[in-house]
């Protein structure tokens, strides 16, 4: 049961963690440059943003909040599976754990706390370039939490479960 468990906590996070990263990191560029567009010139014809345009970069901020808010609540799975498999080695008191846990859910404040709701006001016309700053800071934060869990996962100090 420990390796199913181990597997299915290692797939989520691969899977609910990995477009996180990928599409947090990637808005805060697409963000700059949709500022840097603006809204269109008075004299030129009428440019209004369309979300659901491919090539218009609101519709990829779009794209990339809808899979960060989405792959967030995906994401749920990883501590559960994560909890489940060190119950079931033993290990839930470990100090690599709960320090482990601790940045966890530290990565999920950033996320929900920071990250989202930046790119919330970037999605609906607010913010600034200084928004797009703090956003890719939050960003890094987030992704540097979750890198250090990741080491955390693999190295284990202390560990002597021999896993």
């Amino acid at each position: 049961m420990t390796k199913f468990l181990l597997a299915v906590h290692v797939l989520a996070a691969i899977v609910a963690i990995g477009p996180v990263t990928v599409a947090a990191s990637m808005f805060p560029p697409v963000a700059r440059r949709a500022l840097a567009a603006g809204p269109a010139a008075p004299a030129a014809p009428a440019r209004p943003t369309d979300p659901t345009n491919p090539a218009d970069p609101a519709h990829t901020l779009h794209l990339l909040h809808r899979i960060c808010r989405a792959y967030a609540v995906v994401g749920v799975a990883v501590p559960v599976f994560g909890v489940a498999t060190a119950n079931e080695m033993g290990v839930l008191g470990s100090a690599w754990l709960i320090v482990s846990v601790v940045l966890t859910v530290l990565a999920a404040l950033v996320l929900g706390g920071l990250v989202l709701p930046a790119q919330g006001t970037l999605v609906g016309g607010g913010g600034t370039h200084g928004t797009t700053v703090r956003l890719a800071m939050y960003t890094g934060v987030f992704n540097l939490l979750w890198a250090a869990v990741t080491v955390l996962m693999i190295v284990r100090p202390g560990s002597t479960t021999g896993a």
